[in-house]
């Protein structure tokens, strides 16, 4: 299903989800994450789980990396829209000198796509540059 009257909003979120992962502006946090979200991942051969708001709190709490004139690297791998009211996206991202691949679960709530699970894969770590 990738009706242009769903997609393009879709896409906008997915858009506002790399804005917030480059520019950790967590003004626009709610705009990206619905309130009761969790992420998952395997970090350091552990499973790691992180509430929303965790995660919130770490994004306030780390340098940007527009701060530190980090790479840009974003990318929209698979979108599957499930219903207009739900969509499975597959992202790459670069974070700083991690690259990730995640799993971005969106449901249209009032009118608006929100991640409501993230299951995030560590792809690649590049080496920091000096500055």
């Amino acid at each position: 299903m990738t009706e242009g009257p769903t997609l393009a909003p879709l896409l906008e979120a997915v858009d506002r989800y790399f804005t917030l992962m480059y520019d950790n502006d967590v003004s626009q946090f709610d705009r990206v994450f619905a309130p009761t979200a969790q992420l998952h991942g395997i970090r350091d051969a552990e499973l790691r789980i992180l509430p929303v708001r965790d995660y919130r709190t770490l994004l306030v709490s780390t340098p940007s990396p527009e701060s530190k004139d980090a790479p840009r690297l974003q990318e929209v791998l698979l979108i599957d829209v499930v219903s207009p009211a739900q969509a499975l996206v597959k992202v790459r991202v670069r974070i700083d000198v991690l690259q990730y691949v995640d799993y971005l679960a969106y449901h249209r709530i009032n009118d608006t796509w929100l991640i409501t699970a993230k299951s995030f894969h560590i792809e690649r770590r590049y080496e920091p540059t000096g500055t």
